[in-house]
């Protein structure tokens, strides 16, 4: 059973990783199925579709940068998703990809870090370490992360249990070379998360 607090798989990616049109159409088609009806289920059915959609986008990498596929980057990377149980989250599972990450996050109950103050810090650390790795690389004026997030929430362990198989078989579905395969591309904390 999942502790008190709240449990998100969250979504973070590089700028520029996804085609403008087909983020925004897959947005539209999110609101309109929520707009429909006020039926939670039908809200989460269209969460869920949304998440599969746009990882979709992602994953068929037809725009933008991959710089998570520089072993330095994507170390520093991890190592920055570890740091956040420092600061009070758990962090049962992530996944790094070229474009963008996947990472289920606890946040205990009475944690005073928020979700979004957790994720701005770590875009603006990993940002900052990222340019000097890139230099020359990634103009000046230029974004190293998107701006904002998805989050899904996870509800129960069954669905925490089918988040972590998705994302430790994300590299290998993509066919991604074998270092994507272990750590610290795909990391699953052995913590029981009850």
């Amino acid at each position: 059973m999942l502790t008190a607090g709240e449990t998100i798989l969250l979504t973070v990616r590089l700028a520029g990783s996804v085609p403008v049109r087909a983020a925004r159409q897959l947005h539209q088609q999110r609101v309109a199925a929520q707009a429909a009806t006020a039926d939670l289920a039908t809200h989460r059915r269209a969460e869920q579709q949304f998440f599969a959609g746009f990882d979709a986008l992602l994953d068929a990498r037809t725009v933008g940068p991959a710089y998570l596929e520089k072993e330095k980057l994507a170390d520093m990377v991890a190592g920055e998703l570890l740091m956040l149980e420092e600061q009070g989250f758990r962090v049962p599972c992530f996944v790094l990809l070229p474009n963008h990450l996947h990472v289920v996050l606890h946040r205990p109950a009475g944690l005073g870090l928020s979700l979004y103050k957790a994720v701005e810090l770590l875009h603006q650390r990993t940002a900052v370490q990222a340019r000097r790795h890139l230099r020359g690389q990634l103009p000046p004026e230029a974004d190293f992360w998107q701006t904002g997030f998805h989050e899904l929430p996870v509800l129960d362990e069954a669905e925490l249990a089918r988040v972590k198989a998705y994302l430790r078989g994300h590299a290998q579905r993509l066919k991604l070379p074998e270092r994507f395969r272990e750590w610290p591309y795909v990391y699953e904390s052995d913590e029981v998360m009850g």
